[in-house]
């Protein structure tokens, strides 16, 4: 499934785990409590998808664009975020997170807020 255009698709609840998605255009899918264990999604598209609950442990997400995607209750640990581009992802309400990051890699990362993780 490398390079699959599955843009806007209806993945709820779907199990992905251990697929090779890497460099597909997820783009405003619906990944919504999904299981995407180990998932390679290096240099995806997932902009403005919807992540709600999904469950992304240890899943490979590095260079990818999860700009404005809705990543509350997912639980991303383990998870290579490094170089990954957050800008403007809704992570929490207020000033609660609400996305689990146990020992994710974000070296490199764009936060929601545009500040470059360190």
């Amino acid at each position: 499934m490398t390079g699959a255009n599955l843009s806007g698709a209806n993945l709820s609840e779907k199990d992905l785990s251990n697929r090779n998605l890497s460099h597909a255009n997820l783009s405003h899918a619906n990944l919504s409590d999904a299981f995407l264990h180990k998932v390679d999604m290096s240099g995806a598209d997932l902009s403005n998808a919807n992540l709600f609950r999904a469950n992304l442990l240890q899943a490979n997400l590095r260079d990818a664009n999860l700009r404005e995607a809705n990543l509350i209750g997912a639980d991303l640990s383990g998870a290579d975020l490094r170089g990954a581009d957050l800008t403007g992802a809704k992570v929490g309400a207020g000033d609660r997170i609400m996305v689990k990051l146990t020992g994710a890699l974000l070296t490199g990362a764009i936060l929601p807020n545009g500040q470059v993780y360190s």
